[in-house]
């Protein structure tokens, strides 16, 4: 149903499962911080308790967006707003969603307790029709977050009072869309798609929710209007799989997005019980040797550092359109692709990804938790798992790399290794689609693609390094002390990150290496060490630290309010020069 203007971020959060009875609960909210954590005590839960402050959803209170701008440690954060459903919707079942809530959250509806979760980045719902009642209903939710604890992933948010170094404002409570949605009590609960170019077809499972019982899953794409396929399958169980053929075949290719639409229904005696409009794209992945190919092309993965991050919304982006910017300033640099790093990001951005043809890495936010032992295993996986589930439908993500850069704890701990070897197996257990990274960087114990990070500010010294890699041999290895190299497809996930504030901004800002003293000499450190890696025929991609300046960090090739620091014609020059590795289009 259409949303309100007005209402910030109003767009479907969900763009590859919509049903068309939904409801954004985005706007403002009351607002209260408990530092005590004393809120359940003082009764805050109940629907007559007013909270003291109002926020802006889903901007979290640190961001200016917000309203609220306090930067400080927040124990915990209560959140109320009321709200009537339309008419009819009193027929099937009401859920309500979180895009994401930083860290440990409860809800309830009108006093009534309907769930709880853990974990800062993935999505989750609860039903909630039985705690619902005529007219106007509050909502209310509680968050926790202790980003110091090493209980929880907390990726780049600050564990200091002050953002420091390459760790920035944090993100405490809701950042991320707030909406309802009617559906149907016998509904489908969730679907893979899974393309396959070389059979002309499309791979669908689903798991179904409530009465199976006569139930048909219809699946229908079709391609800029057109028809392309058609299949109809009984449901016997709360699972259900069908392929369907496409009569025409357009393929997903970097910087060549075809997509189709999709349309899911559960039927009955020939009544349309759930219906879900989707998309996919259709595209392989295979590494092969050296090389990585996609629909059996190599493709040189041209990738950038992204981080996430804005100057008004910390976390979360002030508008559907800068999600979609980010991608296209990416591209006009020359890259096609980028890490998506140490966060989760949101579902509207991985659309655009599909949408613009653009190359994404899936990663968690694993800096702050302790995985040293056991304990952070089951901090860890559960969400994590949450985020495969969520997002393995896009085209445009072609990897997962749950970890990133796994250092030793600061009473100089190592991690366990058996954290890092089970996310990864139950990684390829969830989608064998696509390769998995354990932990990029260091410190590798299993994984299907062996990467290093190298802020080498010297071009000769960075091209020597992996010249061995060039001519066939054994490829340089970070810590060889704590990894080893068995021959898997390699590329530098991370390099460059040179310092470089064009207008001498912040004396006091942070970089890798010594500051270049001119634009020139950035150009051509830039240009020398991303040639040393197109030049290479046995590296498959790169990726480049990073999109834009965050906070005290300025190292991006764009400042952080997006600004170019460089000629872009030149910046895609370099950057879109053919690599060694790569397959002609």
């Amino acid at each position: 149903m259409p949303q309100s203007p007005s209402i910030p971020r109003p767009e479907h959060p969900r763009p590859q499962f919509v049903r068309d009875s939904w409801i954004n609960l985005n706007g403002e909210w009351q607002f209260e911080i408990d530092p005590s954590r004393s809120g359940k005590e003082r009764g805050l839960q109940t629907p007559d308790a007013s909270l003291g402050r109002k926020i802006l959803v889903p901007f979290c209170p640190e961001s200016r967006l917000s309203g609220i701008g306090h930067t400080d440690f927040m124990a915990a954060v209560w959140y109320k707003r009321s709200f009537s459903l339309p008419a009819g919707w009193e027929q099937g079942e009401v859920l309500l969603h979180f895009g994401a809530v930083d860290y440990e959250t409860e809800v309830w509806v009108n006093e009534i307790s309907v769930g709880r979760h853990r974990g800062g980045y993935s999505s989750f719902s609860f039903p909630i029709s039985h705690a619902l009642r005529e007219g106007d209903n509050v909502v209310t939710v509680y968050a926790e977050d202790d980003v110091r604890s090493g209980l929880q992933p907390r990726g780049k948010q600050s564990g200091s009072y002050h953002s420091q170094g390459c760790d920035y404002t944090r993100t405490t409570g809701i950042w991320q869309t707030v909406w309802l949605e009617l559906v149907p009590r016998t509904r489908i609960a969730s679907f893979r798609l899974i393309p396959d170019p070389d059979n002309d077809c499309l791979h669908v499972s689903a798991v179904v929710e409530g009465q199976t019982a006569g139930l048909s899953l219809r699946v229908a794409a079709s391609y800029e209007g057109r028809a392309a396929g058609e299949r109809t399958v009984r449901i016997g169980s709360r699972s259900v799989s069908l392929s369907v053929p496409l009569s025409e075949k357009h393929l997903w290719h970097p910087g060549a997005p075809a997509l189709y639409d999709l349309r899911l229904e559960l039927v009955r005696d020939g009544e349309t019980v759930d219906a879900a409009g989707s998309y996919f794209g259709l595209r392989s992945l295979r590494l092969d040797g050296m090389a990585f190919r996609i629909n059996g092309r190599s493709v040189f993965q041209r990738l950038v550092l992204d981080q996430g991050f804005y100057p008004d919304g910390i976390y979360t982006a002030p508008t559907d359109e800068a999600l979609k910017r980010d991608i296209e300033l990416s591209l006009a640099a020359g890259f096609n692709g980028a890490r998506l790093h140490e966060k989760m990001f949101e579902p509207r951005f991985l659309y655009w990804a599909d949408r613009l043809g653009y190359l994404v890495w899936g990663e968690h936010a694993n800096w702050g938790l302790d995985i040293t032992t056991a304990a952070g295993l089951a901090r860890f996986l559960p969400e994590w798992i949450e985020g495969v589930e969520r997002d393995f439908n896009h085209p445009s993500l072609v990897g997962w790399c749950p970890f990133n850069e796994t250092w030793d704890s600061s009473r100089g701990t190592r991690q366990d290794d058996e954290v890092l070897r089970i996310v990864y197996e139950a990684t390829r257990a969830l989608d064998p689609t696509r390769p998995v990274i354990d932990t990029s960087g260091n410190f590798h114990v299993a994984t299907d693609i062996f990467d290093v990070h190298d802020y080498d500010q010297n071009p000769e010294k960075f091209r020597a390094r992996y010249q061995p890699l060039a001519e066939g041999g054994e490829p340089w290895v970070s810590f060889p002390e704590r990894q080893s190299y068995s021959g898997q497809p390699y590329f530098v996930s991370e390099y460059g990150g040179i310092w470089w504030d064009p207008e001498r901004s912040s004396e006091k800002g942070w970089g890798y290496g010594e500051r270049p003293k001119s634009a020139e000499e950035f150009m051509e450190r830039y240009e020398g060490l991303t040639n040393a890696l197109l030049d290479n025929p046995n590296m498959f991609g790169f990726c480049y630290t990073q999109l834009y300046d965050i906070e005290q960090e300025v190292n991006g090739l764009y400042t952080y309010d997006r600004r170019p620091k460089f000629d872009l014609a030149w910046l895609k020059a370099v950057n879109g020069r053919r690599a060694a590795i790569e397959d002609e289009a």
